[in-house]
């Protein structure tokens, strides 16, 4: 009697975390559809056209089942930017930190950031679009947004100090400067390719990139992009952290 009770207490014990664990994977799931739409929604029409009640109507469920899942307006654009990053690290940080260090792995994150927004024309990018529409309005959502952006602008400064470091460019180029410079190459590009229109504003900007470069490189750094070039394009899986 004693054994057959142990024996159904063991399997209720495990039974019960198993229902939990499927019913949080569920959950999870359910999340990650309504933020798709979400992301898709706000790329569309900015964080501000995000709503509980908007993305009830695309994800055909009910606002208090969408509501549930973010508890706030507010939680949910906070929940769209940080997903934006995610993916954003997925596509261009990671391949391109997978690089070897210096001009070669900054010259692959400027060409990744440029693939990604040339895919966003259509739709738009979070980053750009949500700094015109909260530039101005300081909060949490802003303080989110402001918090990605940094920290991809702090990888970038860092891959150009590392390219420093291995003599690719100059010791006086100053990091922040070139930052700058780049940044304003993809702001220039988001522009002109999508609001203006303007064919080969893409081999624009790959050409402005090359002329900041130009400015500050060594004999070393020209070596190391003409190897780059030279050599056959490995099959790499993603880096998970920064070196």
């Amino acid at each position: 009697m004693s054994s057959t009770v142990s024996r159904t207490a063991v399997r209720a014990a495990h039974a019960v975390p198993a229902e939990s664990s499927r019913g949080l994977q569920k959950g999870q799931q359910t999340r990650a559809a309504i933020l798709d739409a979400a992301l898709a929604l706000a790329s569309q029409m900015g964080l501000e056209g995000l709503s509980i009640g908007a993305l009830a109507e695309v994800t055909g469920m009910s606002k208090s089942g969408v509501f549930a899942h973010f508890g706030s307006r507010e939680e949910l654009q906070i929940s769209v930017i940080r997903e934006y990053h995610d993916r954003f690290e997925q596509e261009v940080f990671y391949p391109g930190i997978a690089e070897p260090r210096g001009l070669p792995r900054l010259a692959a994150l400027f060409e990744r950031w440029l693939r990604r927004v040339s895919v966003e024309l259509d739709s738009g990018c979070i980053y750009i679009s949500g700094a015109v529409e909260f530039d101005d309005r300081p909060g949490p959502v802003r303080d989110a947004l402001v918090a990605m952006v940094q920290t991809w602008h702090q990888a970038l400064e860092r891959a150009i100090a590392q390219a420093v470091e291995e003599g690719h460019l100059r010791p006086d180029t100053e990091a922040q400067q070139v930052l700058f410079e780049i940044h304003g190459l993809v702001l220039a590009l988001h522009h002109d390719a999508r609001f203006l229109r303007v064919p080969g504003a893409l081999d624009r900007a790959r050409a402005g990139f090359r002329s900041v470069v130009e400015r500050h490189v060594t004999p070393t750094g020209r070596a190391a992009l003409q190897a780059l070039r030279a050599a056959p394009t490995p099959r790499r899986k993603p880096a998970r952290r920064t070196p």
